[in-house]
């Protein structure tokens, strides 16, 4: 657990510092779970995201950009009622628990004084943001609605009184001494880690593994002194926000892990740390939760398509064939005096045979020689057109296969907004019925929104996510004498830097874009092509997103994470 207890209070003093007198000017809801504030403090919009999420449930100040619904959620509204133009007078942490408060001052809708409190409560699945009256301490919304039937301690309703979570009489570990450090320690018992965590308040696992590694040697001298090190060390904000990369998994905290064997990396603060290590995952997990039929169709219907080949791969060798049903027919014919119905099989000279060998033919002992040779001569006007038709059908199965590989890419490295163009370029194409709710004109004539990138020299790249953003991007977008680049032979992005003679960085750069954006994201040293988007046409009749293109140059590349979130903070 990460965001513990005391991540917490280092949050919440982060925010205070940035945020505190502050004026609530936006209010938006992305998502379910995901409320943004911004806030205008020290001259500045701040952008305050508070995430309920399941599994990515966290307070911080972000960057990142979010798609906004064309229409806001109730509680969204209910939201900007009440506390948008209201100053935020605080923001303290409820304890040692993971429950930052924010105090708010305006004037409500007939002018007089109002005081309201947004809580946030970050406990994993039972997360929830909760808009209390502070005068009454009655709740008017919450995120998430809980009955008594669900929690018997409280109810989070509108008109309920707010009841905060139920307390855990652990240890304040900023006022605890080394001898209540030891009081509280069994050294005989092992497991000292979970003993600090079920002893001292706002304590998780990973600081409590932290504090026994330094520790070395863990005993009643070395264990309380090292604990009192590491939270004075939080008390007076000497912290170095970092992500270290284990083994298995990446970690956050107030500053590297040490007792984690890898790689870590340090930054400004815990908000950039958060937005860092946050990047991708929040959204791919929403993606996979609104895109989950999606993504099953198109597997399926890759697969189809690839069982389809194989068969139509069989039926083309046994086509094959077909000129040894030609000669088995002719042979007949010429030897038909010497066949009797009833037989078989014959073996008959083979005149086309310059070495003058024999031919044994099957026959139906059911039919006349002629009947049989007719046979024959059927098996081979069929099996010569079928070749014809099956050469034809593998050609399109095999664009269906590249067409729903694209497709499946696409969807692994979509954002929402991306998975609804994916899900109407599907309808477009026959593929899915539309869905019941019809679209307002506006949104059926939406241009595709594109996904901006600026390159270290100030040059924009842009880069297309899906086939409905790529067509545009290349064949509407970009100028002619600006350049294009794609993965050589890889389904992915189209990109496109604005520029006729763009510096030899930024078209590494706009490459890394296009490596990140493509099925070869994992991969080292990624192939990526580059010409002028002159050079690249779209066949008549190819599939959405489908070019062809000659004049390339091209780079190798890896696709590094650090480069596209850089580019795009830009």
């Amino acid at each position: 657990m990460s965001f513990d207890g005391l991540f917490t209070k280092a949050m919440s003093e982060e925010l205070s510092e940035t945020l505190k007198g502050g004026r609530i000017n936006k209010i938006h809801q992305p998502y379910k779970n995901e409320i943004i504030l911004v806030i205008r403090a020290n001259g500045k919009n701040h952008k305050l995201l508070l995430s309920v999420h399941p599994s990515y449930a966290r307070v911080q100040l972000t960057n990142e950009s979010y798609d906004n619904p064309l229409e806001a959620p109730m509680f969204c509204m209910l939201l900007r009622k009440h506390l948008e133009g209201f100053i935020l007078e605080d923001i303290r942490q409820d304890g040692l628990d993971r429950i930052i408060i924010f105090d708010v001052k305006g004037r409500n809708e007939i002018g007089d004084i109002s005081y309201k409190q947004l809580i946030v409560e970050i406990m994993g699945r039972h997360s929830n943001i909760t808009l209390v009256d502070k005068s009454r301490n009655i709740i008017l919304d919450s995120v998430k609605h809980v009955s008594y039937a669900v929690n018997s301690h409280r109810a989070i309703l509108p008109g309920q009184e707010y009841i905060a979570p139920p307390k855990q009489n652990k240890e304040d570990p900023f006022t605890a001494d080394e001898t209540e450090i030891l009081r509280k320690l069994d050294f005989n018992s092992g497991k000292m880690d979970k003993q600090l965590v079920a002893n001292f308040a706002g304590v998780s696992p990973l600081f409590a593994k932290e504090v026994l590694f330094h520790a070395g040697l863990a005993n009643r001298s070395t264990v309380p002194a090292t604990f009192i090190d590491h939270i004075e060390r939080v008390r007076k904000g000497e912290i170095n926000p970092a992500i270290t990369l284990g083994s298995d998994k990446e970690y956050f905290y107030l500053y590297p892990l040490d007792h984690i064997k890898g790689l870590a990396k340090t930054f400004p603060s815990l908000s950039e740390m958060l937005d860092r290590f946050y990047f991708g995952k929040a959204e791919r997990d929403r993606v996979k939760q609104q895109a989950n039929d999606l993504e099953r169709y198109i597997i399926n219907e890759k697969e189809k398509n690839e069982k389809k080949i194989v068969k139509l791969q069989a039926t083309l060798k046994e086509a094959e064939q077909a000129n040894a049903h030609q000669l088995f027919g002719e042979l007949i014919t010429a030897n038909i005096y010497a066949i009797q119905k009833g037989m078989k099989e014959i073996e008959v000279s083979n005149y086309y045979d310059e070495n003058g060998g024999t031919v044994l033919i099957p026959l139906n002992p059911q039919k006349t020689p002629s009947e049989n040779a007719q046979k024959y001569f059927t098996r081979y006007q069929k099996a010569k057109n079928a070749r014809t038709i099956v050469q034809e059908q593998m050609e399109k199965a095999n664009e269906e296969v590249s067409y729903f590989d694209s497709l499946l890419q696409q969807v692994q490295t979509a954002s929402p907004k991306d998975i609804r163009e994916i899900r109407e370029e599907l309808v477009e194409g026959g593929y899915l019925k539309e869905r019941q709710k019809k679209q307002s004109k506006k949104a059926q004539n939406h241009k595709p929104v594109l996904d901006h990138f600026i390159a270290s020299d100030g040059t924009e790249i842009i880069v297309g996510k899906n086939n409905k953003q790529n067509d545009y991007l290349t064949n509407k977008l970009a100028a002619r004498d600006e350049i294009w680049l794609h993965t050589k032979d890889i389904p992915g992005s189209h990109v496109v830097i604005r520029s006729r003679e763009p510096h030899e960085d930024t078209i590494l750069e706009a490459a890394s874009l296009a490596a990140y954006y493509s099925k070869a994201r994992s991969s080292s040293s990624v192939p990526v092509d580059f010409t002028l988007v002159r050079h690249v046409k779209k066949p008549n009749g190819a599939k959405p997103g489908f070019v062809i293109y000659d004049n390339q140059q091209t780079v190798y590349v890896t696709p590094d994470e650090d480069i596209v979130l850089r580019l795009a903070a830009k």
